[in-house]
């Protein structure tokens, strides 16, 4: 036979995680990774990381 699976609990931890992994990012603890590296910035005359969050999707661009 099968396992039985409460919905309700499943529902709740979903929620949990969604809902933690939101407030991190509101809080300011992003997880940054690198879209594209050493792209060149004429206005600055400098290299520029662009950088994105994998939870949120915000962008934050480093000049180096």
């Amino acid at each position: 036979m099968s396992n039985i699976v409460s919905l309700k609990k499943a529902r709740q931890t979903r929620q949990a995680q969604r809902s933690k992994e939101k407030t991190l990012c509101k809080h300011g603890f992003h997880r940054w990774t690198i879209e594209q590296e050493k792209q060149f910035d004429v206005q600055q005359g400098r290299l520029v990381t662009l950088y994105r969050c994998t939870r949120c999707g915000a962008q934050r661009v480093k000049a180096q």
